[in-house]
């Protein structure tokens, strides 16, 4: 039986202590010392303001020394196809050849239409469940022959048909993915993904992606006519969020 799914992100894995790799990276450009002794001197103080001016400087090479790998279920096949065009990442996701959906598939609903309403939302299910019972008519006509069946059944099976993903990227292109991904233009889904790894970046991270997301953060929003329009409440929701993250570790700190 098919049934509908809930987005959950999390953080897997990351570069032990990210600030301090990637301030390595960029003293060691410019310094006669050894790399023990830049370690040394790295590892005795806090980089944040070093970090900034390095973001200033548009100096972002270094930022590729430190990567941060996601754990994300309860997306749909279309994000795939929208994340998997940031090529510098890896990606391992569930094979829809190996892993068989005979006794259901998972499924996205999008707000849009659960908000027109129970009749509709219940018209999307029933569409699920038809799906649902053409992916296992197929699978029988094929001889359920595991792989062999599941590779030609899955034709059947929808775009909201939900995925689960391994997704590694360096910090450089993490922040080229927030500054795209979580635009108000971004889609829905691939936004709220975006979001929800921010976040988690934030909470391990926050010298390296304080002012990571749209673009709009950080300047003139370039989406001319098509834009938004709410640069000014964006940066007043970041400022709320730094502000919250600086009193909760204030509090952690007594």
């Amino acid at each position: 039986m098919a049934e509908r799914r809930e987005m959950k992100v999390e953080l897997i894995r990351h570069t032990l202590r990210p600030e301090e790799t990637i301030a390595l990276g960029a003293k060691l450009c410019y310094s006669k010392a050894v790399i023990g002794d830049l370690k040394d001197r790295i590892e005795e103080r806090d980089q944040a303001t070093f970090i900034e001016r390095l973001l200033d400087m548009g100096h972002e090479s270094v930022f590729e020394h430190a990567s941060f790998t996601f754990g994300v279920e309860g997306v749909s096949r279309v994000l795939l196809a929208q994340l998997t065009r940031h090529r510098l990442a890896s990606f391992s996701v569930q094979s829809q050849r190996y892993v068989s959906y005979e006794k259901g598939f998972g499924y996205i609903i999008p707000p849009a239409i659960r908000a027109m309403g129970p009749e509709e939302e219940a018209e999307y299910h029933r569409q699920m469940e038809q799906m649902q019972r053409w992916y296992n008519e197929w699978q029988e006509k094929l001889g359920k022959r595991g792989e062999g069946s599941n590779e030609d059944a899955r034709f059947v099976l929808p775009n909201a048909c939900e995925t689960r993903i391994l997704m590694t990227m360096n910090v450089r292109e993490l922040r080229h993915f927030f500054s795209l991904r979580m635009c108000n233009r971004a889609q829905w889904e691939i936004r709220e993904m975006a979001t929800r790894m921010h976040r988690l970046c934030m909470e391990t991270a926050p010298a390296l992606f304080a002012d990571a997301g749209p673009a709009c953060l950080r300047g003139k929003c370039p989406e001319g006519e098509k834009s938004c329009g709410k640069a000014r409440e964006i940066r007043a929701e970041r400022d709320r969020m730094l502000r919250a993250l600086r009193e909760s570790a204030a509090a952690d700190q007594t």
